[in-house]
């Protein structure tokens, strides 16, 4: 149960959040359409990729397997998808650029100041533009916010990777402007 009574308290995480109050919800939906899913040489896929890594590493269960779940529809991958993601992606066949952006996204999801040159020059040097970079680090910065809105007022979440496959194909396929309550 939320820590604030919802209008809907059978509607899991954010979800539940954006019914509450749809004029917060509009600003929020637009900035993730933006980003996972506008125009981008990094696939909506890649980007999934980054705010479902971000989200398992600040620990927000929601998050996590809702974005994977994005991630694994549209790279066309099973619900099992989101426990790679868990694993960091050791056998998945990542380019060295998503690798260094990945990078880059933990460490401002660790807190921006632990981004390095170091780490924008490995990123560049595997041809990493500098739009890639911004929306690498506005991504994982913005679901820093998402994962602790949704934590930190305690919202309910389902529990197998399963459950979450129909939101995931639902962001994958409508995207975000779609889930804006009415």
């Amino acid at each position: 149960m939320a820590h604030i009574k919802l209008k809907n308290e059978e509607l899991p995480g954010i979800v539940g959040l954006m019914h509450y109050r749809p004029e917060t919800a509009a600003p929020l939906n637009a900035l993730a359409e933006v980003l996972l899913r506008g125009p981008s040489t990094l696939t909506s896929g890649e980007r999934e990729i980054i705010a479902s890594s971000v989200s398992w590493w600040n620990n927000c269960h929601f998050c996590h397997h809702a974005h994977g779940a994005a991630a694994a529809a549209h790279l066309q991958r099973p619900p099992d998808f989101m426990d790679a993601i868990k694993a960091g992606l050791p056998n998945e066949d990542l380019s060295p650029k998503m690798r260094a952006l990945l990078t880059i996204a933990k460490h401002v999801q660790e807190g921006g100041l632990k981004v390095t040159e170091a780490d924008i020059a490995s990123a560049r040097k595997e041809g990493a533009t500098d739009l890639e970079i911004h929306d690498t680090v506005l991504i994982a910065a913005a679901f820093c916010m998402y994962n602790r809105y949704v934590d930190g007022l305690g919202t309910w979440r389902p529990d197998p990777k399963e459950a979450y496959v129909p939101t995931g194909e639902m962001l994958a396929f409508q995207g975000y402007l779609e889930s804006i309550p009415a």
